[in-house]
This record gives C-alpha cells, sequence and structure tokens, in this order.
C-alpha cells in the first residue's frame, strides 16, 4: 500500500498479520533495545526490522542492524536513507539510496478515527476548518487520523534534516483529494519554522501522497534534493 505513494527509487518491504515469523531474527545491539519490552513491542520492533534487512538486500546492500539514534529515529547504514512504521497487523519499512533523495518519511495507522482529544492536541484551528470540508465532501475518509498521520510523516522526513523536533503546531498541512478517487490524494505540509536547508535553497513546503484502504490509512512525504 505504501509503496504506491512512494517514487520507483524507494524500495518498500510491508509485513501484513503474522507473515513474519514469531522469532524474527535481532542482532543481539537490538535484542538489548527491547530486553525488558513487553511482547507486543518486541514483536513490532523485529517486524519493521526484518522488512527494513530486506529492503536493503533489495538495494544490494547487507544486512545491517538498525538502532534507534536520537529520538528513536533509526540509523540506516551509510549511503541509505529511510524510514519505518507500525501499527496493529501491520508494519513497513522503505529505503532509498541517499543519492536518490534528501529523506522520506512513511507513516501507517488504523483507518478509525482520533482517539477524543487528540485532534485538538496535533491540529491547527486552520487544519480542522479543512477537515470539516472534507469530511461534508467525502465523508468515507476518517479525516482526523489521515491528519495526524501526515504529520508522522512530515517529522519522519524532517528529523534525518534537522536534528530538531517538529511539533504538530509547527506545520500546517492541506489535504487534496485525487479526481475520481475519494481514497487517494496528495498533501502539502507547510513549515512554520525555518526548513531545512537542501541543496542549497531552505525549504518552506513538504510534499505527500496519502491512501485510505484495507483498514489502514497510510502516509508517505519524500523530499528531493532539488
Amino acid at each position: 500500500m505504501i509503496e504506491e505513494l512512494l517514487p520507483g527509487s524507494v524500495v518498500t518491504v510491508e509485513a501484513y498479520g503474522h507473515d513474519e515469523p514469531e522469532n524474527t531474527m535481532l542482532y543481539p545491539e537490538e535484542e538489548a533495545v527491547v530486553a525488558q519490552a513487553v511482547r507486543k513491542r518486541r514483536r513490532e520492533f523485529a517486524v519493521v526490522r526484518s522488512c527494513a534487512r530486506r529492503a536493503m538486500e533489495k538495494l544490494g546492500v547487507p544486512p545491517h542492524p538498525v538502532l534507534p539514534g536520537e529520538r528513536g529515529a533509526p540509523q540506516w547504514p551509510a549511503g541509505l536513507t529511510g524510514s519505518m512504521t507500525h501499527c496493529d497487523g501491520y508494519g513497513a519499512a522503505a529505503l532509498v539510496r541517499a543519492t536518490d533523495l534528501a529523506s522520506l518519511g512513511i507513516d501507517a495507522e488504523p483507518d478509525g478515527p482520533l482517539p477524543d482529544g487528540v485532534l485538538d492536541a496535533v491540529a491547527l484551528p486552520a487544519e480542522r476548518t479543512r477537515l470539516l470540508r472534507l469530511t461534508h465532501d467525502h465523508p468515507a475518509a476518517h479525516w482526523d487520523r489521515l491528519l495526524f498521520s501526515a504529520k508522522e510523516s512530515v517529522y519522519k522526513a524532517w528529523f534525518p534534516l534537522t536534528q530538531q523536533w517538529l511539533d504538530f503546531s509547527e506545520a500546517d498541512i492541506e489535504i487534496g483529494v485525487d479526481p475520481g478517487e475519494p481514497l487517494r490524494g496528495s498533501f502539502r505540509a507547510e513549515l512554520l519554522v525555518p526548513g531545512p536547508l537542501v541543496g542549497g535553497r531552505r525549504l518552506r513546503f513538504f510534499d505527500g501522497r496519502w491512501a485510505v484502504g484495507g483498514g489502514l490509512v497510510a502516509t508517505a512525504v519524500t523530499v528531493p534534493h532539488d
């Protein structure tokens, strides 16, 4: 599902349900990260790393451990950039050569409304107004969940470029719907703080794609070099 949201230079591997065996291999240094974690957390951690290693193989890169770095951002082998996501019953990793993209971010969420109170914590007033319009025009989608997922993808693409936190209130996201495709579309995030320098220019916007289907809301952001 996420593959269709990304350019052809990006390799994506997804796992649904119980595609991955219970004893999915972890490197010793990865095992140390989740040694005290509950079973669900360990499984999610292992599944997305299995996806990541299969993506490395597709790019001709030997498998490596993927350890969480600052603020949990995955640390990729030299020459690669990427992103991982997981939610109940689903995990995915997307990798690309760093020469092809400056950064990318992916996110998947269950296709359902956000818990009470979450939208108020993550959405700007202008975003809430636009969500009301989208809900009126296209009631089949959970637009609050989509906005949350888009902000997660924006942050995952932002952090490797800046090594700084980006608050939910610091990106204003406008969601578009593809003509004739009520469950597919694009979005643009206007950065409300100084953006990263990429290719000698300071970015003001991140652009992404989204899709809803199979019980999931999926979003992806790519940041080109130029």
